[in-house]
């Protein structure tokens, strides 16, 4: 009882500081079109405004495998999934999955591991196919493969009749060029989440993580972070990036993105993602030792840091308000908290020390059997996520019309992802499902409002 009195102390707050006008808007933009993921946090010193252009500049690249005429945009590969950051954050917004089995993974990517943990808690790489599939390969390189989605369909009823078809996705492989996987391969099929307001999530102290954690909760809620290892400062660390929380921080997701996701690599990863028995991968040529230099590291890092957040809409909306309530009454402010303050920020100032609506804690939470992919991640089990923030999500098909929800993209609406809640969330799932038609509308403009 005593942590639903503070939640509901929070909440109270947050919705008295938007009644009053007073929200932060250095850190959030009133734009609501299709820039609204990209624009800054303000104010910016001229040295600062320099950056994130530079940042931008370099996100919004289109990287060439070498050897190139222009060895400064040179480097992709010679294993890779796509060119650009852009490619799967188009305009900083969120992936989508493929609708059927012939169609490219445009947005998304596979995550491989075996069984068992390295020394770092991380999880093991396959030895030819490392820990995500590549989809495509420079010249002379064999690509790794082709993952395939299919869907199993089912039908659920809600009170007063409305009747929603959900999509399961089966996942499966072919030209597989290392090499058959074997049995007891997991995998995880993982969208691009939107980018923006990164930076204050990055400004929240470990410390108020830690006390999220301890909070009482209501029902069988409960929240836990990941410790995970730090490739910058060789140490265990709180996670709090990535659909597990298994990164620690932007400057890492991003790197680990490069080398990943487009085979460049950098002084945190400086080997790319060519395996030990990928003879062409690792004889091919490379632009530079490493590819991407700290500076511009550091400048596609500070572009994401001071992403702005949109400011909710339609606030005086009675609707909305409603909604808000509804929102609260089914226990999902437990975890997408809807104010968590940051603390000091030295990289960026302007992101210290405010309050923030993210509607995330950052924590792990187990979601039940029927989203569990069964691959750990550091501590996070096969069946837990971090709760993802829902700040900016109302205008995520805005940005991107085919924005999928969910880490494997599989609800093509916010209802479909609610419905997909189980585990800790089973209560707040059935309350929504017992709702009458118009209190669920109310709930979903509430939702679409952030």
């Amino acid at each position: 009882m005593h942590g639903i009195l503070s939640l509901t102390v929070v909440l109270v707050t947050l919705f008295a500081i938007q009644a009053s006008g007073n929200e932060p808007a250095q850190v959030m933009t009133n734009v609501a079109n299709r820039e609204a993921y990209t624009q800054a946090v303000s104010p910016l010193s001229t040295e600062e405004r320099q950056q994130f252009l530079q940042g931008r500049s370099l996100v919004r690249q289109s990287w060439i495998i070498s050897p190139a005429m222009d060895n400064d945009i040179a480097g992709l590969g010679p294993l890779y999934n796509r060119n650009a950051c852009i490619a799967c954050h188009a305009k900083n917004g969120r992936g989508f999955a493929p609708n059927a089995p012939e169609e490219s993974m445009r947005a998304m990517l596979v995550r491989l591991s075996l069984p068992g943990k390295t020394h770092t808690g991380a999880p093991v790489p396959h030895p030819a196919y490392g820990d995500q599939l590549q989809e495509f390969g420079a010249p002379g390189v064999k690509a790794e493969g082709r993952a395939h989605l299919h869907y199993e369909e089912t039908e659920v009823t809600l009170d007063g009749g409305e009747a929603v078809r959900l999509r399961k996705p089966i996942l499966e492989f072919s030209g597989l060029a290392y090499g058959p996987l074997p049995a007891n391969i997991q995998t995880s099929a993982r969208i691009a989440p939107a980018i923006h307001g990164m930076g204050l999530l990055e400004a929240i102290a470990d410390d108020t993580l830690l006390a999220l954690q301890a909070m009482p909760k209501p029902g069988k809620i409960k929240g836990r972070v990941n410790r995970v290892w730090s490739v910058e400062k060789q140490q265990q660390v709180i996670g709090r990036f990535g659909w597990k929380a298994n990164v620690a921080t932007v400057r890492e997701q991003t790197a680990s993105a490069l080398a990943g996701d487009m085979g460049l690599s950098s002084h945190l990863f400086p080997h790319g993602n060519c395996a030990e028995c990928q003879t062409g991968c690792r004889q091919a040529p490379v632009s530079g030792r490493p590819e991407i230099p700290a500076t511009q590291l550091a400048q596609m890092e500070f572009y994401q840091l001071a992403l702005a957040v949109p400011s909710p809409r339609r606030q005086d909306d009675p609707r909305v308000q409603r909604g808000a309530a509804l929102f609260r009454q089914a226990q999902c402010a437990a975890c997408h908290l809807p104010e968590i303050r940051t603390g000091e920020f030295p990289r960026l100032a302007a992101l210290g020390n405010q309050a923030i609506a993210p509607y995330t804690d950052l924590l792990l939470h187990d979601m039940g059997p029927e989203l569990a992919d069964h691959r750990p991640d550091f501590a996070a089990s096969g069946r837990e996520w971090r709760t993802p923030p829902l700040w900016g999500i109302g205008l995520a098909k805005q940005v991107e019309p085919n924005a999928g929800f969910l880490h494997d993209g599989r609800a093509r609406s916010i209802l479909e992802a609610i419905l997909w809640h189980g585990g800790e969330a089973q209560e707040s799932r059935a309350m929504v499902q017992q709702m009458s038609p118009q209190e669920r509308q109310w709930l979903l403009d509430f939702i679409e409002s952030l």
